[in-house]
């Protein structure tokens, strides 16, 4: 077991256990993340919801079956990236995540990302994407951009799969698009962007 395995695993069992904040007390299950911690590829989405509480890993039911029909459409599979959450833990009755809640959590996904050290990095919605770049802009607007981020990785903003599930069709072939770029992204690896200059973000991951 490489050092880098033992550290995640390490992360992992004190992310379990965490009682950090108000969500301590009425989660079922930590959803730490799922996947493999060497993978290229990280898809960050925004908390648990009730299914993922209850089961203790992100994005099943009907949003996971569609993040895995998108990654099946660039010929990658689930167990092949690695799928996190800003938030460990399901606020009750999904309402959005408050300040000190992550303040509490974001440590986690911080060392997350350094030990996964991923090329591609995709944020799943506007909570996701705004936390992890300085924009305030819409995922609408943000959404298929390569952008240089934190320890080389290119950095992509998508639609939530939640948004292509409300009858929305324009949605999902958004994110089709979006997971072909993420594709050419991943076989060029460490090629240069079109963006001027590494983004700051406010995780202060840097």
């Amino acid at each position: 077991m490489t050092e880098s395995t033992l550290l995640f695993n390490e992360l992992r069992d004190r992310a379990l256990v965490c009682t950090a904040c108000r969500l301590a007390d009425t989660r079922t299950n930590v959803v730490f993340g799922v996947g493999d911690p060497e993978a290229d590829l990280m898809l960050v989405g925004e908390a648990p919801g009730k299914n993922e509480d209850a089961q203790g890993e992100p994005f099943v039911g009907a949003a996971g079956q569609l993040l895995d029909e998108l990654l099946a459409g660039i010929e990658i599979k689930r167990d092949e990236v690695y799928i996190a959450n800003v938030l460990k833990c399901r606020p009750p009755g999904n309402r959005d995540p408050k300040e000190d809640e992550i303040d509490s959590c974001k440590g986690y996904l911080r060392e997350q990302i350094r030990l996964i050290s991923p090329d591609v990095v995709v944020t799943l919605g506007n909570f996701a994407t705004k936390l992890l770049t300085p924009t305030e802009m819409g995922i609408t607007r943000m959404r298929g951009r390569r952008i240089n981020w934190w320890l080389g990785a290119t950095l992509i903003p998508t639609f939530h799969p939640a948004a292509a599930l409300r009858g929305r069709p324009q949605v999902k072939e958004q994110m089709q698009q979006d997971f072909a770029l993420v594709a050419r992204a991943l076989a060029e690896s460490s090629a240069e962007t079109d963006e001027p200059a590494p983004v700051q973000n406010s995780l202060d991951l840097s």
